[in-house]
């Protein structure tokens, strides 16, 4: 897979694709992956916004992002984008919220092809903390959401 970017993040790497005007694609990779240094303009502005987010939680990002998925799952990540650092949705408040069920919900989460920018960590199971990028149980992709929250200020078992 070809990065534009490949930023060190606390949980390992953070892999950042892009296009002429948008970021298309936001990975978390394993700390072996090696680091590749942004090629563009719009590379080194997103590696410098989920850099600062890795420090300061709090902060807002505004970068171009691709239009992708269907419109269901735009609409899950729209809402995704509205909860603030800090807060947790469970799978079911995001589906009332939506006017869906809680499974749709939890595939459009795990499709989001931007996370931390679209911050679906946010999101958990109504009795712990659920799956990540369609992973479930004690994995590399469970650690980062844990690392996320945790950086949040949110601790859950």
């Amino acid at each position: 897979m070809i990065y534009n970017a490949i930023i060190n993040a606390p949980f390992g790497k953070v892999g950042i694709r892009t296009d002429a005007s948008s970021v298309r694609e936001i990975v978390y990779l394993p700390a072996s992956t090696d680091i590749i240094e942004p090629d563009s303009p719009l590379a080194r502005e997103a590696a410098r916004q989920i850099q600062r987010y890795l420090i300061e939680a709090s902060m807002h990002f505004d970068l171009p992002l691709a239009s992708r998925g269907t419109a269901f799952q735009r609409r899950v990540w729209q809402a995704i984008s509205s909860i603030p650092p800090g807060e947790v949705w469970t799978y079911g408040q995001l589906a009332n919220a939506i006017g869906s069920v809680p499974r749709a919900v939890g595939q459009a989460c795990g499709s989001n092809p931007l996370p931390i920018v679209v911050p679906c960590h946010r999101v958990v199971a109504a009795s712990g903390l659920g799956g990540f990028a369609h992973h479930a149980g004690a994995n590399f992709f469970t650690d980062v959401k844990r690392w996320l929250l945790a950086h949040e200020g949110v601790s859950i078992a």
